[in-house]
């Protein structure tokens, strides 16, 4: 029950009861609202500004687990970085190097353009975002210039590996003891018109009917009588590379026959102009005859290329 209010009137010397209207109560509701808006505007002001709901603190929690990622990301970049930048000086010095071939050159340009990394602008952390995204772009590049770089290495390799197996590598017949080189390339005494005369090949003396191997992987491009050079066999290597067999008293190759090194190709004879059983040998390099005693690396050692060298380069007649 509301209270009833009196003043004293001095005019009458007595109380009277206080009268209230409809607009007073109207002013003191709206007064005691205002003043509860306010003061409950000020205490959300204050919430908001320093206290924080479980919405932010769990965004605040996301945010900063992000920003862990983010370096730990930078981190992996970096490391990426620097392995490829160690593989790219690899295939340059090393790889390129064994293989004869030119280095590649990564150029890198523009990694993005400023629209690409629109999206990521109005963060916290936009710089760093936009950082991180140009390296993984760079890295892209990279990785994508050094596959091909792999692509071109491996078939290199692979004719490489047929390069190595087709040159000419051992010496043609079983020499074991070093002691079937009768005469070297260079100027020597012809057998039969006893001139000093360009001698273009190796003459290995072997007794009539040993066997004569080929000396690397390739093609029999001739095998026939003919010339001072009697019953012999030209084998085609690829690479610009050829060797020939001559003075065989039996051919066994033929005309495109596939051969392999150290395959049988014919038998020592003396056909021609031989003034004895042996094979004469040579090594041709596109169209010049080359010392064939630089091409026997698979079948000797250091100190057996050494002593057949000193053997093959003394002064005398040849054989054919």
């Amino acid at each position: 029950m509301a209270k009833i209010k009196y003043f004293y009137n001095p005019n009458k010397l007595d109380f009277e009861k206080v009268g209230t209207n409809i607009w007073s109560i109207v002013l003191r509701v709206f007064g005691f609202l205002s003043a509860s808006a306010v003061a409950g505007g000020i205490m959300v002001f204050v919430a908001y500004s320093f206290i924080d709901s479980p919405k932010e603190k769990a965004l605040k929690r996301e945010n900063e687990q992000y920003k862990v990622q983010i370096r730990y990301l930078n981190k992996k970049i970096n490391d990426l970085g620097r392995a490829i930048a160690e593989l790219k000086d690899r295939d340059a010095n090393i790889y390129r190097a064994i293989f004869e071939a030119e280095p590649i050159e990564i150029k890198l340009g523009k990694a993005g353009s400023a629209d690409k990394y629109r999206s990521l602008e109005g963060f916290d952390n936009t710089e760093e975002l936009i950082a991180l995204n140009k390296k993984v772009d760079e890295l892209t590049i990279q990785v994508s210039a050094q596959s091909k770089s792999f692509d071109e290495l491996s078939k290199l390799a692979k004719n490489k590996t047929e390069f190595l197996a087709s040159i000419p590598a051992i010496q043609p017949i079983s020499n074991k003891d070093l002691t079937r080189v009768a005469s070297g390339y260079g100027y020597r005494i012809h057998p039969i018109f006893k001139t000093h005369k360009f001698h273009s090949g190796i003459d290995f003396t072997a007794p009539q009917g040993t066997p004569i191997y080929a000396t690397g992987n390739g093609t029999v491009s001739l095998a026939e009588n003919g010339n001072g050079y009697g019953n012999h066999v030209i084998v085609y290597h690829g690479f610009g590379y050829s060797s020939l067999y001559a003075h065989m008293s039996r051919i066994k190759a033929r005309p495109g026959q596939k051969v392999k090194r150290g395959e049988l190709i014919g038998y020592v004879g003396s056909t021609g102009t031989s003034t004895a059983p042996h094979v004469h040998y040579e090594v041709i390099k596109g169209s010049n005859k080359i010392n064939p005693i630089n091409y026997f690396f698979n079948d000797l050692t250091e100190e057996e290329y050494q002593a057949i060298r000193d053997i093959a380069s003394r002064e005398g007649q040849s054989f054919d």
